[in-house]
């Protein structure tokens, strides 16, 4: 009788300790907790095949360790440093057109890249001309950051296309 009232509360206290496990997984990065909560379910079900408590951990560490193993290339993945090609960050490096004169003096200018339009600034302080094609080397904002290009259409027929 005792003893099966200690193997309730195990398999119960697995169960406990896997939801304590995945809810503290929602405050932190990393994917470690969420490992170890993995590996306390397959601990509640060995103990609910009736494993004993030596066992149970075992399947508890070994669980644990191989979905970090798992795990470890999704969560690099995701966390990786470096520039997330988002919004704006996605089009540096591309080539755009000019439509409106880019003049610094009096701040104004509009390129189109793709199928977009984009206020832009020249970073060379050059005046660049509608129609010239220009490269994207930054975003500020709303405003992409140009220079002038040796390219022409004939260039990048395919990006200039897209850009007129």
């Amino acid at each position: 009788m005792f003893d099966e009232n200690i193997q309730e509360l195990l398999r119960w206290g697995w169960i406990v300790v896997a939801v304590f496990f995945f809810l503290t997984e929602v405050f932190t990065a990393g994917f470690v907790l969420l490992c170890f909560g993995i590996g306390a379910l397959g601990a509640a079900l060995a103990a609910f095949l009736g494993a004993g408590l030596a066992w149970q951990i075992a399947v508890f560490i070994v669980v644990s360790i191989a979905a970090v193993v798992l795990a470890r290339p999704f969560a690099d993945r995701i966390s990786r440093p470096g520039v997330q090609q988002i919004a704006g960050n996605r089009m540096i490096g591309k080539w755009a057109v000019v439509l409106q004169t880019v003049d610094p003096i009096a701040n104004t200018g509009m390129v189109r890249l793709e199928s977009e339009r984009w206020r832009a600034e020249s970073l060379d302080g050059e005046q660049l001309e509608v129609g010239e094609v220009v490269e994207v080397l930054g975003v500020d904002g709303v405003r992409l950051q140009v220079r002038a290009t040796d390219r022409e259409y004939a260039d990048s027929d395919e990006q200039a296309e897209s850009a007129a």
